[in-house]
């Protein structure tokens, strides 16, 4: 049985792809992971595309310059927009979370789960629901179904600040705003097109129920996308067979005090300690291989 243990990279503007993290360590126990957040340019979702594509060339040097086996882009926007900017970087496989989410919203909305059958609804950034990329993937996948795609901006500061417990009611209420979008659309399947959401998960479904009177089945995009990560390298042979001492390890771009306190949430555990690094420049706007790019310096704090 062959073997590669070089990690796994996973990057995310902030602290949502955390959900995606826990998602490969459940299928994947044994895999070691090098997780950046990208806290201090934190949201990517309001700015341009060319912002957005800067910022994940970024994102994806400093973890190519780690070794990495493959890279999993726990970003529902980076995942819509920067993707094949991304793949012409390096050679490695790349996974984003838009392509595995649909096949799996598609299976479910075969049922009415209490709604429309065929009626998917996306909640996203608004780069994601501005770009289409979801949409255009559902109706490749089957033109006949109905798609509806919701703007979320409010969501991603929510889960960076803390706002994450069932019931809370700022989020309830801000869920239950978003989720009246839907009533007339009657969504029987609803993907989570942001790694941030899974974490308001239930206050997302306790407005479904208050709003739409059920809740439709819920696609988490990271996990999907997590899932994908498996099947890609057992395929390949590429399988680590037993993680190392010192994984996962935790990077990001702003003070790590904030991250600490909210990651264990996240990932509903504690971590040992996380890196702050200068993630600015990393990767300049040149085609060509990750071997053409040049690179600045890190500068790391530890805590």
């Amino acid at each position: 049985m062959t073997s590669d243990n070089r990690p796994i990279g996973i990057f995310d503007s902030g602290l949502g792809g955390l959900t995606s993290v826990r998602a490969l360590e459940k299928c994947l126990p044994d895999e070691n992971i090098i997780y950046f957040g990208d806290t201090g340019r934190v949201p990517y979702g309001t700015r341009s595309n060319e912002t957005i594509i800067q910022y994940s060339m970024d994102d994806l040097a400093f973890l190519l310059r780690r070794n990495v086996k493959a890279v999993l882009v726990a970003c529902g926007t980076v995942s819509s927009i920067a993707l094949p900017t991304l793949s012409e970087m390096t050679d490695i496989p790349i996974v984003g979370v838009v392509e595995p989410a649909c096949r799996n919203a598609c299976k479910d909305a075969l049922t009415d789960n209490g709604g429309i059958a065929g009626n998917i609804a996306i909640f996203g950034t608004q780069a994601t629901a501005k770009n289409g990329a979801y949409t255009a993937l559902i109706k490749k996948t089957n033109p006949a179904f109905n798609v509806s795609t919701v703007a979320c901006p409010m969501f991603v500061p929510l889960a960076e600040n803390g706002y994450i417990e069932k019931g809370n009611l700022i989020t309830v209420e801000i869920a239950k705003e978003y989720v009246e979008k839907l009533r007339e659309f009657k969504p029987s399947s609803l993907i989570l097109g942001c790694t941030h959401y899974p974490i308001l998960r239930p206050n997302i479904e306790i407005a479904c129920e208050k709003v739409l009177g059920y809740v439709p089945k819920i696609t988490d995009a990271g996990e999907c996308a997590a899932r994908s990560v498996k099947d890609m390298l057992a395929e390949k042979g590429r399988l680590c067979i037993k993680r190392e001492e010192e994984y996962p390890k935790f990077y990001v771009s702003d003070e790590t005090r904030n991250f600490t306190n909210i990651a264990s949430a996240f990932l509903g555990r504690s971590i040992r300690s996380v890196t702050r690094i200068n993630i600015t420049g990393q990767a300049q706007e040149i085609p060509g291989s990750i071997r053409n790019i040049s690179f600045n310096d890190d500068t790391e704090n530890k805590e």
